[in-house]
């Protein structure tokens, strides 16, 4: 990285989250970093964004890397293509930085942490919903001892995604990208495993109710971890019109916690059992409204990159074995429910179905 009090971006994949990375950066506290430039397969995409940010176009990663040398990669490109796409960012010596998931499956998270730690660059995975200031308030609760120790805990994550959503190329198809479980619920999978985790065991059941793709809109779960607590995790797209919510509830020994909305974004609950304090200034000051399920987590998020690369720090905001685990646990939801039983982490199992070509992986 140079010695300029700002640092260069560039963004592989102009779809539709990245969409949402237009109101990230306008929303972004740090004004220390400049887009130049945007890359995708879909010549009016890159056009289009590249009109946005005032930036030049490419249809090719590896010309818009070599040419612009930027501080900073960011891949926003359907999930399939992470691991390649990465590995290309890592090799030009790019900083990189991955929507989720980190790949679709973990042994190809390990090699791209291998080469990440080899080349010295930052390598990480957008989590967004753990800078959500009700999760962050949950997450300071329990590590403090406030709640005591965790009884269980109950996920719901209850979206609408209607048939349009699937019918493009890659959207809910085992290749490139996987059923509710990869696509949405990993947000919620990877919250959770955060605070309460690690997950030890999962038992898994999926199902196709409205919508119709290769992979699952429905699935329910049962997970065991290893502070001996217990919970439920329950994740559709079939939820109908509109995003209901994505919400957690956490029952503790000293009392109870639960955030909704549609993001994970509002204190609904707030409760110590055996105290008098009254919590409605709390649920109100962390709690926030958002107008979709990606939430504003991005931008804490980003300001942390930015700030860590200004400092020639190439930590990322997430630890990249969190992020790795993470994926663990997807393969571990998905083997359960391909062979009908109870999985293991340890077991680091991997699914038949999940990240493979039917074409060519037989």
């Amino acid at each position: 990285m140079n010695n300029k009090n700002f640092i260069t971006i560039t963004l592989t994949g102009c779809g539709r989250v990245a969409e949402h990375y237009k109101f990230v950066f306008k929303n972004l506290n740090s004004r220390k970093f400049k887009i130049v430039g945007v890359s995708d397969l879909s010549t009016d995409k890159a056009i289009s964004f590249s009109k946005h940010f005032s930036c030049p176009h490419y249809t090719d990663i590896k010309n818009m890397l070599r040419i612009e040398k930027p501080d900073l990669n960011i891949i926003l490109t359907p999930s399939s293509s992470h691991y390649p796409l990465s590995k290309i960012s890592l090799n030009l010596n790019c900083n990189t930085i991955t929507e989720k998931p980190i790949s679709m499956n973990f042994v190809e998270a390990e090699k791209l942490k291998i080469l990440a730690k080899k080349k010295r660059l930052m390598f990480g995975c957008v989590f967004q919903n753990r800078f959500n200031p009700a999760i962050k308030l949950l997450k300071e609760k329990y590590n403090n001892g406030s709640f005591g120790k965790i009884i269980t805990t109950a996920v719901r994550l209850r979206w609408c995604r209607t048939q349009d959503y699937y019918n493009d190329e890659w959207h809910g198809t085992w290749y490139h990208d996987g059923g509710v479980i990869n696509q949405q619920a990993i947000h919620h999978l990877d919250v959770l495993n955060w605070i309460n985790g690690p997950v030890t065991e999962v038992s898994s059941f999926s199902t196709n109710i409205l919508n119709k793709l290769e992979a699952e809109d429905t699935a329910v779960s049962i997970f065991k971890f290893k502070n001996k607590s217990i919970g439920t995790f329950e994740a559709t797209t079939s939820a109908r019109p509109y995003d209901h919510e994505a919400s957690l509830t956490i029952l503790f020994e000293k009392g109870i916690f639960e955030i909704g909305g549609i993001a994970l974004n509002k204190i609904l609950r707030f409760e110590m059992f055996n105290s008098k304090s009254n919590f409605t200034l709390l649920k109100k000051k962390f709690s926030e409204n958002v107008k979709t399920g990606y939430g504003k987590g991005h931008i804490p998020y980003y300001e942390n990159v930015i700030k860590n690369l200004l400092n020639k720090s190439i930590k990322s905001p997430i630890n990249i074995n969190d992020s790795i685990y993470t994926t663990r646990l997807v393969h571990a939801l998905y083997y359960s429910i391909e062979n009908k039983i109870s999985c293991k982490l340890s077991d680091n199992k991997i699914s038949k179905y999940l990240g493979k070509n039917k074409y060519k992986d037989g």
